[in-house]
């Protein structure tokens, strides 16, 4: 493992961290994602590039707005560390390969569906679909099999069948994502849905034992949770099927 590459890839990655927040706050108002400069939400106040730097401004303004005083959330500094951290984390485990880029691109636009499903509650088609694609040919490219289309149609037409028998539990948006998922992971796409949905019963059985049957009616955001699981699969999706299937 590499992690002289992988703290050499942190510092720039905060930079795209800091982008990926860009891209999750303006894609589902359909806005461009270049201009206009970056400004508060409240107010309208362009920011200043000092008032700009990834997570360090946060700490610096302690969590509001220098022009209007309005609290920033806290979602905002997570994300541009939850894609540093990862981006680091795929040249560690991967080294510097083409499997780390796609990896490092797989992460972040994971990072931006999770911000846009907590804030917003959707997966845009305009971040997940292209995503797909762009994942799928190059992991096409990188290593020739056709387990990175089957993986996607596989992963995403399992989540179809859920979102038919269950619709109030799980979206279309979640059936795309599941597409990326597959093109991504291939064969351990497996690992990557089963440890999201465990992951996704810790607040259902918590709003359930909290709020009784009147939980039924409370929504969660799915993508977060398949969002891990998919970062989990990715970095070690091979251990876990290989001890699963030494049970046997």
């Amino acid at each position: 493992m590499d992690f002289a590459l992988g703290a050499l890839a942190f510092w720039p990655a905060l930079a795209l961290g800091s982008f990926v927040n860009v891209v999750a706050a303006r894609v589902p108002l359909r806005r461009s994602v270049v201009s206009p400069r970056s400004a508060c939400m409240s107010c309208g106040a362009e920011l200043a590039w000092y008032d700009n730097v990834p997570v360090v401004s946060y700490l610096v303004l302690r969590g509001r707005c220098r022009s209007c005083g309005t609290r920033i959330s806290p979602l905002y500094p997570a994300v541009e560390l939850a894609t540093a951290g990862l981006v680091a984390a795929c040249f560690v485990a991967f080294g510097l390969s083409g499997k780390a880029a796609v990896a490092a691109f797989f992460c972040a636009v994971l990072v931006a569906i999770t911000a846009t499903d907590i804030t917003h509650r959707i997966v845009p088609n305009r971040i997940v679909l292209p995503a797909a694609v762009l994942v799928l040919l190059a992991q096409t490219a990188l290593h020739p099999s056709p387990e990175w289309a089957l993986g996607a149609l596989g992963a995403s037409g399992f989540l179809f069948v859920a979102a038919l028998a269950y619709p109030g539990g799980m979206g279309m948006g979640d059936v795309k994502l599941a597409l990326l998922l597959g093109a991504m992971l291939g064969r351990l796409v497996a690992v990557g849905l089963m440890v999201g949905m465990l992951a996704g019963l810790v607040p259902s059985f918590f709003l359930l034992a909290r709020h009784g049957s009147a939980a039924r009616k409370m929504g969660i955001p799915f993508a977060p949770f398949l969002a891990f699981g998919a970062v989990v699969a990715l970095f070690v999706g091979h251990a876990l099927l290989d001890a699963y299937l030494s049970t046997f």
